[in-house]
């Protein structure tokens, strides 16, 4: 079966760095959009940012653009996200998700369990 396994969450401080890993296994990876989205407590689900299944397009939220990268290696069936110059707002449970199509802009039907991120200020 599918699945997709998040890692690389914990505690930073404000202005510190993480990266997160999702290794997925069951689809056909290269073929597929991937995203990570994130839940604060009280909130809705948002996206963070996508990568179309080749890696060349990506998308950002404006909240975190110029301080989080999506990468992906096919090779490797794996999604990253470095999150740099970490803030309080951050702080949420972090998903990365699988696109049914190639491109960023569709729907996602695979989810990870999640890894919570907690910046501390």
């Amino acid at each position: 079966q599918v699945q997709l396994v998040e890692s690389g969450g914990g505690l930073v401080q404000a202005g510190g760095s993480l990266r997160l890993s999702c290794a997925a296994s069951g689809l056909t990876f290269s073929s597929r959009a991937m995203g990570w989205f994130r839940q604060a407590p009280g909130k809705e689900r948002e996206i963070v940012a996508a990568i179309n299944w080749s890696g060349g397009s990506t998308y950002y939220a404006d909240s975190v653009k110029g301080r989080f990268t999506i990468s992906r290696d096919n090779a490797r069936n794996t999604v990253y996200l470095q999150m740099t110059d970490l803030k309080a707002e951050d702080t949420a449970v972090y998903f990365c998700a699988a696109a049914r199509t190639g491109g960023t802009g569709g729907e996602y039907d695979y989810w990870g369990q999640g890894t919570q991120v907690t910046v501390s200020s």
